[in-house]
């Protein structure tokens, strides 16, 4: 056993309105980094807060390597994925939602006038990777105004 005691990290305090923006961004999918490298001494570990205005639409996108853990903070949403984005899964405030590494998708507001709040954590990182020219199925979806 070692006499040796472990350097420790600062704790700290992230406020709401000095949070900046995520290096990772996705059109209508707009990430703010709350515990973050960009802001603490946090090592392979991103979190962070979505937001999705009214009737918004993200891009297809995945997240690399990174697994993805989301709360519904506020609002309700989907996410579409599949063969060309032909599957959907509906969430409301409240919910827990868990997208694998690689899993291209696409992130929505059901609402026309609520904003859509997020929390997430992702590691090791906020890894963002947009992606052009996808063949994206017209489907119906469910918006409750």
């Amino acid at each position: 056993m070692s006499d040796q005691t472990p350097k420790l990290k600062k704790l700290t305090v992230q406020r709401r309105d000095e949070l900046p923006m995520a290096p990772g961004q996705t059109a209508n999918a707009r990430r703010l980094s709350g515990v973050s490298k960009e802001n603490t001494e946090v090592k392979d570990l991103w979190f962070g807060k979505v937001f999705t205005g009214p009737g918004e639409v993200s891009d297809p996108h995945h997240h690399g390597e990174a697994e993805t853990g989301g709360y519904i903070f506020k609002g309700n949403g989907f996410i579409r994925f599949g063969e060309r984005y032909e599957e959907i899964v509906y969430m409301q405030e409240g919910d827990f939602v868990y997208v694998p590494p690689f899993v291209p998708h696409i992130e929505g507001n059901l609402s026309h006038t609520e904003e859509l709040i997020w929390m997430t954590t992702r590691n090791p990182d906020n890894i963002v990777v947009n992606l052009k020219d996808q063949d994206v199925a017209d489907i119906d979806i469910k918006y409750i105004d």
